[in-house]
This record gives structure tokens, C-alpha cells and sequence, in this order.
């Protein structure tokens, strides 16, 4: 990670700061971390327009910067966010029709964005896994509509402005903006706080983590590619962090059905014990229809379950020991299947530990019959969160997991480092 792409993160760090230092209650663990923003004023304002095209949906990301003169770095103000369903991988035989998805997105920047800055508003699309686990015809036909909505659209158009983002970029930039400013509110970088942090993102397509190592074993231990190193405030530190492909929560149904990299033959029928026994359906998935079902004469439950989606992560991530005691903030699919079986309110979000997505997993899939309105794959993808998080990162059953949507009703996401970072390579910012 240059310096270049650390200004949106000092951006995000506010004068008043409240450490957390300890907390015996883990529902305060997490709270006051983030102080609100305040507006500049009589500020130069400018905005960018960020589409992430992700395996499960595209979102759109409108943000308002203010800068107050060229020697204060730029805040933002505020967001805009809205997405669809589903990703641009389900259109992968239709590029014109998921192109219209986008256009449907961009009419609401027009309107968002004031008319005499729209020629000086870019506007970018970046592909995350989902278009990576496409043949490269279809993903390249994909963004190539987009690109024909873009130029008809009078926004400032970059050269690169429609693109599928490489893994390992999209392993830093993803979660480091939201990772630092926890250090940094945390005392971490400051050495007040002797507790690591990190994010954690589950993704259709892919899973990444990231944290700020605190001690010298893990940076000795862990793979050259999982660290990378930035400088902050005059000294330099090492992040750890990586993007699983393939580990993302689409991916690992079709790994656990057996399904993933497969050929798939006309009228196959894919079948699990995480499944319903009755149950046969299809599913669309990166452009390829999947039969799938539960064993009709086999065993159903948590116990076989867990036994098959184990096959999918056991052994294949790095488990850095650090982590085992740490806290860590849980993004995406970690949040909708919590809030989808009341661990956590909607809304609001919650703090749970490792232990209570197994037992929600237990309830869940020795009951399937109690949870028939939910999604079929209810059973099979909390099995697979809780595989995720104990066998494969290697977390213990009473890590803390902040789940949350939003830190300073900001959408946490990869988008708004990614934004700033294009509004300082055009020279929009001072």
C-alpha cells in the first residue's frame, strides 16, 4: 500500500478520540469508537461516483467531499447508496440487460449531483469476484455495455473506468480504511491498547481478513503475500491481510454440493445433508443453473452438515495464532445471516461471540422444517460461518464480532478509499 491511498484514511480521523481500553460488558465493547463528523464550511465541495459490482448485487456509492483550503486534507460529508440485485454475473448471457441495471443506478447520481459539476464528477465501476469467476468473453461483454451507459452519461468518464479489480488489491483496499481508523480509535497505533482488531468480509464469491499484527511472530509466520506495509504519521507499519477466492458464501454452497469448478451436466443434481430432505430446486449462479436438493434417505442436521462444509475450509486458510483472543468487526453476509435468524436486530446491528452462530446453526438445522419460509441454504451457510470462522481462521468460540453496516452512517466499504484515490489521480481534490 503506497502513501498515496492513505489521505481518505487520515481523512477519517477525527480530533476527539475515545480509546476503548477494556469494557467487561461486550455490548459497550465496541460503542463511542467513532465520533461524529462535522461539515466544513464555506468548503470546496466536490463529488465521486464508485460502483461496486459485486457477486450478489450492484451498489452505487455517491460521495460528497469538502476541503477547506489546500492544506487540509478533505472530509467527506456525506454518502449516497442504493443497490440491486442481483450482481452483473447473473446477466452473464445478457450484458445489454445487466447494463440497464447500472443505468438505473447512475439516473439517481444526476439528480443527487448539482448539473455544473457533473463534467467534473468520475464515474467508476469496479468488479469484484463474482466477474472473476466468469469466462473473460462474458465479463468482458458485461463491462463493455456498462462502459456505452457511462459515456452517455455526462459524468467525467476515466480511461479506465469500468474494470474488474485484482484480488490482491481488492484484499487491501476493502477492508484498510475501516481497519485503521478502529486502530487508530482503539489506541492501537498510539501502543494504548494491547488488544488486535481487524475487519472480517464475507462476501458470494470471496472472504477477506485484515488486522494490524501487534506482535513480531506473526509478521515471521504468516505468507509474504498476506502482509503489506504503509506509512502513517511518520512511521510505518505492516497490515495483514488477504482475499480468499472462492471461500465467499455462494462460492462455498457450490464447494459443498460438490458443484464449484465443475462441469455441470444437463439435469445433474447436486445433494447435501445441510439441505431439507425433500427439498429439489434450481439455483443461478455465474451464469450457470444448478439442481440442487437434500438426501432424501440420508442423514439431515448440523452434525453431517458440518462434517461436509468442514471439507471446504479445513486446512485451506492461514491461521495466524494472534487472533484467536482478538475482536473483530464482521461485514456482509456475517450481518445478513445473523439478522436474518434475530441474532441481531436488523437495524442496529449487534455484538455477538463465535459460539452463538453455531448454536443459531444447530437450532436452524435440526429444525429445518421449523425455518421452511427462510432460505433453503439457511442450515448450510450458518454451518459454513461457523466452519469459516473456527476451523478455518482459527477463531475461538467467545471471539467478539461487532456486526455492522455502517460506521459514521458511512457504508463500510472499499469504495470510499477507492474514490478519493481517483479524485487526487485526476487532480479534482486541491
Amino acid at each position: 500500500m503506497t502513501s498515496s491511498r492513505l489521505p481518505v484514511l487520515l481523512a477519517l480521523v477525527f480530533s476527539s478520540l475515545s480509546p476503548v481500553l477494556s469494557h467487561s460488558n461486550r455490548e459497550m465493547w465496541f460503542q463511542d469508537l467513532f465520533p461524529p463528523n462535522t461539515c466544513p464550511i464555506n468548503a470546496k465541495t466536490f463529488y465521486g461516483i464508485m460502483f461496486d459490482a459485486g457477486s450478489t448485487g450492484t451498489r452505487i456509492h455517491i460521495y460528497t467531499f469538502v476541503q477547506k483550503s489546500p492544506e487540509i486534507l478533505p472530509e467527506l460529508e456525506g454518502e449516497i447508496f442504493e443497490s440491486v440485485k442481483p450482481g452483473l454475473s447473473a446477466y452473464a448471457d445478457q450484458p445489454k440487460k445487466g447494463a440497464e441495471s447500472v443505468k438505473r443506478l447512475l439516473d439517481m447520481a444526476v439528480d443527487a449531483v448539482p448539473p455544473h459539476l457533473w463534467k467534473k464528477t468520475p464515474v467508476v465501476l469496479k468488479a469484484t469476484a463474482g466477474l472473476r469467476l466468469l469466462s473473460e468473453e462474458k465479463a468482458q461483454a458485461l463491462l463493455s455495455e456498462v462502459k456505452k451507459v457511462f459515456e452517455e452519461s455526462p459524468f467525467l468518464v476515466p480511461e479506465d473506468s469500468v474494470s474488474i479489480m485484482d484480488g490482491s488489491y481488492e484484499g487491501v483496499i476493502l477492508p484498510l480504511r475501516a481497519v485503521l481508523n478502529m486502530m487508530w480509535f482503539a489506541g492501537q497505533l498510539s501502543g494504548q491498547n494491547q488488544n488486535t482488531v481487524g475487519t472480517l468480509d464475507l462476501g458470494g464469491a470471496s472472504t477477506q481478513i485484515t488486522f494490524l499484527p501487534r506482535f513480531e511472530e506473526t509478521l515471521k509466520e504468516s505468507p509474504g503475500d498476506f502482509l503489506t506495509s504503509f506509512e502513517m504519521f511518520n512511521s510505518t507499519y505492516k497490515l495483514y491481510t488477504h482475499s480468499y477466492l472462492g471461500f465467499g458464501l455462494k462460492a462455498a454452497r457450490l464447494a459443498t454440493l460438490g458443484a464449484l469448478n465443475t462441469e455441470v451436466a444437463d439435469g445433474q443434481m447436486f445433494r447435501s445433508s445441510c439441505l431439507p430432505k425433500q427439498l429439489e430446486a434450481e439455483w443461478h449462479f455465474g451464469g450457470v443453473k444448478y439442481r440442487y436438493g437434500g438426501n432424501k434417505e440420508g442423514e439431515t442436521g448440523f452434525k453431517p452438515c458440518y462434517v461436509e462444509v468442514l471439507k471446504v475450509v479445513k486446512g485451506k486458510l492461514h491461521q495466524p495464532d494472534e487472533i484467536r483472543g482478538s475482536s473483530f468487526y464482521a461485514f456482509s453476509y456475517y450481518y445478513d445471516r445473523a439478522a436474518d435468524t434475530n441474532l441481531i436486530d436488523y437495524e442496529q446491528g449487534g455484538v455477538l461471540e463465535v459460539r452463538d452462530f453455531e448454536r443459531k446453526a444447530k437450532e436452524v438445522c435440526d429444525n429445518m422444517e421449523r425455518f421452511s419460509s427462510a432460505s433453503p441454504f439457511l442450515c448450510m451457510d450458518l454451518t459454513y460461518i461457523t466452519a469459516l470462522l473456527k476451523e478455518g481462521f482459527g477463531f475461538r468460540d467467545n471471539t467478539l464480532l461487532q456486526l455492522t453496516k455502517k460506521v459514521n452512517n458511512i457504508e463500510t466499504s472499499w469504495t470510499l478509499g477507492a474514490t478519493f484515490h481517483l479524485l487526487q489521480s485526476l487532480g479534482i481534490t486541491y
